[in-house]
């Protein structure tokens, strides 16, 4: 088993509310130079959930969910930034008002540059939303360590959701991380060169689609754990070769140059001792019971 210092992480309370959904006043450009004028980030998605294909929407960096922020006016000042700092892959959310208060649901990912965090709730919930509820996230996660691993990180990872993930300890100091797919470093784009480990996402450049389609990443679903190869996510989003990052994919592909699912990083390393497995069943959804792999309520026998 994994040693951690999950007993020493701090658990703070954060509280965020919807962030209304994105509109463009023309259109945008995507990478072949076609126009396009589709629906974009935020609000509450009613019909796009974990484990849903990231690919093939009607729109542009669709978020699964419920999307949230603090202050739509001061994405990038405190309280938003600590908001998205502390809310790790995993944790618990709490309706704290409106007709669905105390209803509770998993943030799934954050978003950079919206700075939202995605939040899965069950569909009775999301039919009792609006667009002035808020949600306490009990934060965990951050300064989790692997304390047998100091050369592995771990960013925006709750610490009971890190046990469930099926992390193999290996000989020479590696460990085994079971993914659904591997993408090769140099597929990534937006986001490269940022230092915002600890917020945020990278985005998956899906311009070339028969190389997309060559590796499968076309089949990548909201949820999926996916490896990115040569990429050092410690110290800042950069290519290293050998380097290994593990990440969760937090958003739909885009149509903007440079662009596609974005993958918020789980865990990093600087040398090859991280090895990916793939595994089908390496999806957030699954190993909570969350989004798409909710379990179907029993409906209530009628009365003779």
């Amino acid at each position: 088993m994994l040693r951690t210092n999950a007993d020493r992480v701090v658990k703070l309370s954060v509280q965020g509310k919807v962030s209304y959904p994105s509109g463009r006043r023309g259109h945008s450009v995507d990478a072949e130079g076609k126009a396009f004028l589709l629906p974009s980030i935020g609000g509450i998605s009613y019909n796009v959930k974990v484990g849903d294909a990231a690919f093939g929407w009607a729109g542009d960096h669709i978020e699964p969910g419920v999307s949230t922020l603090v202050d739509a006016e001061k994405r990038y000042d405190p309280p938003n930034t600590s908001y998205h700092f502390y809310s790790c892959v995993g944790n618990e959310a709490v309706v704290v008002t409106g007709d669905a208060k105390g209803k509770k649901g998993i943030v799934t990912g954050h978003h950079g540059g919206a700075e939202h965090v995605m939040i899965d709730f069950a569909d009775e919930v999301l039919k009792k939303l609006n667009m002035d509820d808020k949600f306490l996230v009990r934060a965990w996660g951050q300064g989790l360590k692997l304390l047998e691993y100091p050369d592995i990180h771990l960013t925006n990872l709750d610490p009971n959701l890190l046990r469930k993930m099926g992390i193999r300890e290996l000989k020479g100091g590696k460990i085994q991380v079971p993914v659904v797919a591997i993408v090769p470093g140099h597929l990534m784009g937006s986001g490269v060169g940022s230092t915002s480990m600890g917020t945020g996402d990278y985005d998956i450049m899906t311009t070339d689609r028969e190389e997309i389609a060559e590796l499968g990443l076309d089949k990548l679903r909201f949820g999926d754990f996916v490896a990115i190869t040569d990429h050092d996510n410690v110290f800042g989003r950069s290519w290293r070769k050998g380097a290994v990052t593990a990440g969760i994919v937090i958003h739909s592909d885009c149509l903007l140059a440079g662009h596609g699912p974005g993958v918020t990083t789980l865990i990093s390393c600087a040398k090859p001792l991280i090895v990916p497995k793939v595994d089908s069943n390496a999806n957030l959804g699954k190993i909570l019971k969350i989004g798409r792999f909710r379990p179907a309520k029993k409906k209530k026998a009628k009365r003779k």
